[in-house]
């Protein structure tokens, strides 16, 4: 086995590989040991120290973008440039995340905590007199889908018609890594999500609303320099954001929970550990398992000088069971200390929708826990998704009502 990690250039860690999508727990912690600075076929350095990941994230000179402008694996000859935020460095990052972020502040989330109560309480409803359910389809899609649709002004009633195409979207963020027929579905999903975006927004226009789409339009109208393929592509990029790495967090949280049974009869008789629960499954296993940054300055990572321009992966997977910063990293433990795990990356590119996501999770897999007992998982394996992060598919579950 040693020796075959040795003449493996991936080090055990392709993430094109299904056996390490299933499981790359054991690899990451292998290629943490071996090699923490390590570099890719790809071309690409990885990074699976907890510090070091910190450090590219919050204090070395970091963008998404090199310091001639391109966004790496992503430009493409096809004239599709990357104007999603995400894919922006300052001040152009600045500018667009400022006119979406204020429907995203811990005070404007609070403020929908009755409206996701409301959404759980009508899912749970449905399933729980069965005694069992897919916490996918039955959970942990309908809710951020819902409430991203609410604050967007997106029509709930499209949902189905976008849900699959905002999955096999988001391999346009790496669109030079993933194989060719990946990559023509995210072509594909991306210009149907455009058309729809196209058409929703000519509507709109005519009846503006006090809702995330309607105050883009507004900044168009107003001379903001948010041009017609910005205003796009910050909608693309906010349904998107919006719910599919939530629908990750709530299915492999709810997952891990149903494999630790004690941790389950922890919640229940401490229903207040609800908001550490959802830190350590973020923790555990969560839906993003790596972070770009294109290095802006030479950066020293450990004894290895790694240069100007370089891409680098933050992998959030690897740090997050970091036993230099974790005490026992693969015990999962609702009540774990000093959990300051990197689940939603960090700077300037920290996770807009972070206290959205964690309310969300709070809130269903805190009513699931509260309403059922006895869980089950119907199938060891997991069926995952389209899409380019760590989301099942589906996630059957039997259990009995409390």
């Amino acid at each position: 086995m040693e020796q075959a990690i040795a003449d493996d250039p991936w080090k055990g860690c392709n993430p094109l590989d299904p056996e390490f999508r299933d499981d790359p727990y054991a690899a990451l912690a292998r290629l943490r040991e071996i090699d923490p600075v390590n570099f890719t076929p790809l071309g690409v350095w990885r990074l699976s120290r907890y510090r070091d990941v910190v450090r590219l994230l919050r204090e070395v000179p970091t963008g998404v973008r090199t310091t001639s402008g391109a966004v790496p694996f992503v430009d493409d000859p096809e004239n599709r440039p990357a104007r999603f935020m995400l894919q922006q460095d300052p001040p152009n990052h600045t500018r667009l995340r400022k006119l979406v972020s204020r429907g995203f502040t811990p005070r404007a989330v609070a403020a929908l905590r009755p409206k996701i109560s409301q959404v759980v309480d009508e899912c749970l409803a449905r399933v729980i007199p069965t005694g069992r359910m897919d916490v996918v389809k039955d959970l942990a899609l309908p809710v951020p889908s819902t409430l991203i649709c609410e604050m967007m002004g997106v029509p709930l009633a499209d949902r189905d018609k976008f849900t699959v195409w905002t999955a096999e979207a988001t391999h346009g963020l790496a669109a030079g890594l993933a194989p060719p027929e990946i990559i023509d579905r995210a072509v594909a999903a991306g210009d149907n999500l455009a058309a729809y975006f196209v058409e929703l927004i000519e509507e709109r226009r005519a009846n503006l609303g006090d809702d995330i789409l309607s105050n883009l339009i507004r900044a168009e109208e107003e001379g903001d320099r948010l041009s017609p393929e910005e205003l796009i592509s910050q909608s693309i990029g906010l349904l998107i954001a919006g719910f599919e790495t939530t629908i990750g967090l709530i299915a492999n949280g709810t997952r891990a929970l149903v494999r630790h049974p004690a941790e389950i009869a922890k919640l229940q008789a401490d229903p207040g550990l609800i908001a550490g629960a959802v830190d350590e499954c973020l923790r555990y296993d969560s839906p993003i398992g790596l972070t770009p940054r294109v290095l802006h300055e030479d950066a020293v990572f450990g004894e290895t000088t790694i240069p100007k321009d370089s891409v680098v992966w933050g992998l959030l997977a690897a740090a997050n069971r970091d036993p230099e910063r974790f005490r026992d990293p693969d015990r999962f433990d609702i009540a774990r200390q000093d959990n300051e795990h990197i689940a939603f990356g960090g700077g300037a590119h920290f996770c807009l929708g972070a206290h959205l996501a964690h309310l969300e999770g709070e809130l269903a897999i805190g009513g699931l826990i509260e309403r059922a007992r006895d869980f089950e998982l119907e199938s060891d394996t997991v069926e995952w998704g389209p899409s380019l992060f760590r989301v099942p598919a589906s996630l059957p579950v039997r259990f009995r009502a409390r």
